[in-house]
């Protein structure tokens, strides 16, 4: 056998030990390293899954804050409908606006457990404050229902007293003005006579007289019974008017003015009478201290303004 031969197979064997060492190592380096990798993405899908429910949990506390804010801003709107005010919600709203500021201002993923903690405690604190402050309102529009029914029925109540109180004045005002025309004196049995200047008293059935005769005029009447008139001083007045209207009138002779309608009109004499409701007699002599006009006289009487009765004369 040749002494040279034997080293050969050695050495391959050598080298293929090699090989196959050096190849474990690689598929050992690999191995590692695909376990790296592995555990890498591993880390990796887990910080995702956290930092996706961090963010979850921060849009679930602005939203939840968000809505805080429209119910107190809500309450805040009912307060005023029923004409209050309330500071303390201004207040909280203001609170409520400076939180949902800090939430929004989180990055994704920095929304702590901690922080999440705190944010839903306040959460549930002012949740509480709004269904305490929703309960206030409910009882302050049921008052208010209440009062707005009372008050209506007070209304009502006194738009009927007050209908109720006009109809009785209207009722006596009625009454008065009917107690007030029931109560007017009347004149009967007016006569008329002239006086010539021999102090000779002349009537006539056709009340018709020379004109030249007369001097004075008597007119004659009774005050006829009235049981709703009041016994009392009465004012009764005269007018004779002469065939052209105008009254005669002479302060010397008692004239004056009174009114008529609401007018001022002259009198030719007036007379003051107690009346007693006896049908009373009464007498009116008038001297004109001059001739009389021809033609068609009147003679009016009046007591408080309200006619009383009329007659004619005629001097020829």
């Amino acid at each position: 056998m040749d002494p040279n031969e034997n080293p050969e197979p050695r050495s391959n064997n050598s080298k293929v030990l090699l090989w196959v060492a050096l190849v474990a190592v690689l598929l050992g380096i690999n191995g590692v390293l695909f376990y790296l990798n592995q555990q890498k993405g591993q880390k990796n899908e887990e910080l995702t899954t956290e930092v996706k429910a961090k963010d979850s949990k921060l849009q679930e506390q602005i939203k939840q804050y968000e809505a805080l804010k429209a119910d107190f801003e809500r309450q805040s709107q009912e307060l005023q409908g029923l004409g209050l005010s309330n500071d303390s919600l201004v207040a909280k709203i203001a609170t409520v606006n400076a939180d949902l500021l800090k939430l929004r201002s989180f990055k994704a993923g920095s929304f702590s457990i901690a922080q999440q903690n705190l944010f839903k405690q306040r959460a549930v604190n002012l949740e509480g404050q709004l269904r305490k402050k929703d309960n206030d309102i409910a009882q302050l529009k049921k008052d208010n229902e209440t009062l707005y029914t009372e008050t209506t029925t007070l209304k009502e109540r006194q738009n009927k007293l007050t209908d109720t109180i006009s109809t009785i004045a209207r009722t006596n005002q009625e009454l008065s003005e009917k107690v007030t025309v029931a109560s007017r004196l009347q004149s009967e049995n007016i006569k008329v006579a002239v006086i010539n200047s021999n102090n000779k008293e002349k009537d006539d059935d056709k009340d018709e007289f020379k004109a030249r005769r007369v001097e004075k005029v008597r007119v004659s009447f009774n005050l006829a019974r009235n049981d709703v008139s009041p016994k009392e001083t009465k004012a009764i007045y005269m007018r004779i008017l002469e065939p052209d209207g105008a009254a005669l009138y002479n302060l010397s002779t008692g004239g004056g003015t009174f009114t008529v309608d609401g007018q001022e009109a002259f009198y030719t004499q007036k007379q003051d009478v107690v009346y007693d409701n006896s049908k009373q007699n009464l007498d009116f002599v008038y001297a004109k201290g001059a001739e009389y006009k021809k033609g068609l006289h009147t003679v009016e009487l009046y007591e408080s303004g309200q006619l009383m009765g009329k007659t004619t004369f005629t001097l020829k």
